[in-house]
């Protein structure tokens, strides 16, 4: 790997000394970042999310076989001194047979030649394609001698912003794209709006977009919050109405046993001729007949009343009518 980079640094060198020996104005030179060009190719991402799933599927069923493996290696010291040479022999075997098989799959997928570099190695050769022909574009239209890649082995130890190509091979991917989604007439007008945009304006653009979005994940967020908080109260207020409504349930409930069971008790008392009630019961029940004896008692009183009123006016009225008679009741009475 040393002695590449070293050959490349020396090519370089000597296209750089021929180039400033062809033109008196130097060697246009500019690079760019393979990563951050992968980073930002949504069918790359989309498809390296896919192939970090089947990773994890593969590294799980690794896991599980090396833990039936330590199981068995368990189990076999737990038994071994219950075991015969020949099955404690043949236990290893089988253990390490476990062993040899979980190796070779682990090559499988993840060896120099398996599953992952292969299929990573397909993931990025589209991009990578992509990527060859737009810098062959921009660097024949720009006029550039050199183009290197700030992600390569090469060790670059300055890069200076204005000779980075990135955006621009992105951009170019990206229109790409666009283009053979075009459908109809005013799709490929607007493609041609976005074709005339430089680079500054694409990244405007797209800086206002993200502007854009990043407000619009504030108000969800916000809205999330609020509706969140509505939800909350409103299930506070249903909590506390049905716990005043338990409540006046059950003291309803008791008043309706408690008259049930005075009802009862004086019926049974009634039919029996002895008190059944328990003290509670007899207590609510000489509540109620003390306060009905005293209401009786006000009635007969006012009822008493009345009549020695109403006697009294009745015998002033005979009186009235006939006081001869009245007197001389009164002088037979001397």
């Amino acid at each position: 790997m040393k002695t590449n980079v070293f050959i490349l640094l020396i090519a370089t060198f000597l296209i750089s000394l021929s180039v400033q020996g062809q033109r008196a104005s130097g060697v246009r030179i500019g690079y760019i970042d393979m990563e951050y060009i992968l980073e930002n190719v949504p069918e790359y991402q989309e498809a390296s999310s896919q192939l970090d799933e089947k990773v994890a599927r593969w590294k799980g069923e690794i896991e599980t076989k090396l833990e039936e493996v330590s199981a068995m290696k368990k189990q076999l010291d737990n038994e071994r001194a219950l075991l015969t040479k020949e099955l404690i022999e043949e236990r290893d075997e089988e253990i390490a047979f476990e062993r040899d098989q979980i190796l070779e799959y682990q090559q499988k997928r993840f060896g120099p030649g398996g599953d992952l570099a292969i299929q990573r190695r397909q993931l990025v050769e589209p991009v990578q394609d992509q990527v060859f022909n737009a810098v062959q574009e921009i660097s024949a239209a720009k006029k550039f001698d050199l183009v290197f890649d700030k992600s390569s082995d090469l060790m670059m130890l300055y890069t200076a912003d204005r000779l980075n190509i990135s955006d621009q091979v992105l951009r170019s991917i990206t229109r790409a794209a666009k283009r053979n989604q075009i459908n109809n007439k005013k799709e490929e007008r607007d493609f041609d709006i976005d074709e005339a945009k430089t680079v500054e304006q694409d990244k405007a653009t797209q800086e206002r977009q993200r502007a854009i979005e990043a407000k619009k994940s504030e108000r969800e967020a916000a809205l999330e919050a609020r509706n969140k908080e509505r939800n909350a109260q409103k299930a506070e207020r249903q909590a506390a109405f049905e716990e005043r409504r338990k409540k006046l349930l059950e003291e309803r409930k008791r008043k309706k046993d408690s008259i049930t069971a005075v009802r009862e008790a004086k019926a049974a008392s009634r039919n029996s001729g002895t008190p059944t009630l328990d003290k509670k019961t007899g207590d609510a029940l000489s509540a109620k007949e003390a306060a009905l004896e005293a209401r009786k008692r006000r009635k007969d009183s006012i009822i008493a009343v009345r009549k020695a009123k109403r006697d009294s006016i009745i015998e002033a009225r005979k009186r009235k009518a006939n006081p001869s008679q009245a007197d001389g009741e009164d002088g037979g009475g001397i």
